[in-house]
């Protein structure tokens, strides 16, 4: 019986992995001198060259499956890499981070309708109420207590990336689920991601041949990899993979409705913008609204 079970270690994940999202987020706001596909091309390449120490015997032993799932790679890899990577980037531009998170915060109800629609999944009054109350919450923050403000939000033309980039989202959380693998959530986290590299390459180069390349010389550049590739790569995906599988793409995206509050806690340790009272208005809503969203239905019921 091992010290922390599979599931009870899903759970834990469940609460962490918007945090280290959250810092992709920031990141899409703060390194606009990096190329947007360079930078998720560096994001995957090294999330691939980070895991595959640790994957390879596993890769050489399931070869087989890979020859199998090479098509299901690609697709997960263009989805989750290219489209949720790159174009959050290119969002990121010209869209404020409170419309990334905001835009962002609705992927859930789309994860949890496909659920539905394409696999059956059960679709309860809790949960239904759970999605309605971290709506609430998710709203009272970026509207800071005032029904006036969300209504004023002004969208550019990145939200289009981000709202495209946020549909797939929910589409590459039900295929990780239902698409059927031979390899452990880690291993397939780096077939993913050397598929995503593959599919990102074509794109960084003509975006260097028609624009601009990567300044490799600029210490910021190689930071940002970095920290793109350790936390919201290998971190996040890796924690969210691993949740999707043991607890279900419904219920681990719901998860994704702390983001927001998680984007405010950061904001306020390194630019030093505390916390305000609709921030504890959001969070009294988001957590009961977690829990029950994401609470199993009754059996027989």
């Amino acid at each position: 019986m091992p010290f922390v079970s599979r599931r009870r270690l899903a759970w834990g994940l469940l609460l962490l992995s918007p945090a280290m999202f959250a810092v992709n987020m920031l990141m899409a706001r703060y390194a606009t001198f990096v190329p947007p596909n360079a930078l998720a091309l560096g994001r995957w390449l090294g999330v691939a060259l980070l895991l595959l120490p640790f994957v390879w015997p596993r890769l050489v032993r399931h070869r087989h499956a890979l020859g199998r799932e090479w098509p299901d790679l690609l697709l997960l890899g263009a989805l989750g890499m290219w489209v949720c990577g790159a174009w959050v980037y290119i969002g990121g531009r010209t869209t404020p981070a409170l419309n990334i998170g905001l835009i962002y915060a609705a992927s859930p109800i789309l994860v949890v309708a496909l659920g539905r629609l394409l696999h059956r999944e059960r679709l309860t009054a809790g949960r239904l109420a759970g999605i309605a109350l971290c709506l609430a919450g998710v709203a009272a923050v970026f509207a800071k207590g005032r029904i006036d403000n969300l209504f004023s939000v002004q969208f550019t033309e990145g939200d289009l990336w981000i709202a495209a980039a946020s549909t797939c989202w929910g589409l590459y959380s039900v295929l990780l689920k239902h698409r059927p693998s031979a390899l452990d959530p880690l291993t397939r986290l780096c077939a993913i991601a050397v598929a995503g590299s593959l599919v990102l390459l074509p794109f960084t180069v003509g975006e260097a041949m028609l624009w601009s390349g990567p300044d490799f010389s600029d210490w910021r550049t190689w930071t940002c990899w970095i920290v793109l590739a350790i936390i919201p790569g290998v971190g996040a995906y890796g924690a969210f993979s691993f949740c999707i599988r043991e607890l279900g793409p419904s219920v681990t995206s719901v998860s994704m409705y702390l983001g927001p509050l998680y984007v405010g806690i950061l904001a306020w340790v390194t630019l030093g913008e505390a916390p305000q009272w609709y921030h504890l208005v959001g969070t009294a809503l988001v957590l009961p609204g977690l829990f029950l969203a994401t609470r199993p239905p009754a059996k027989g019921a």
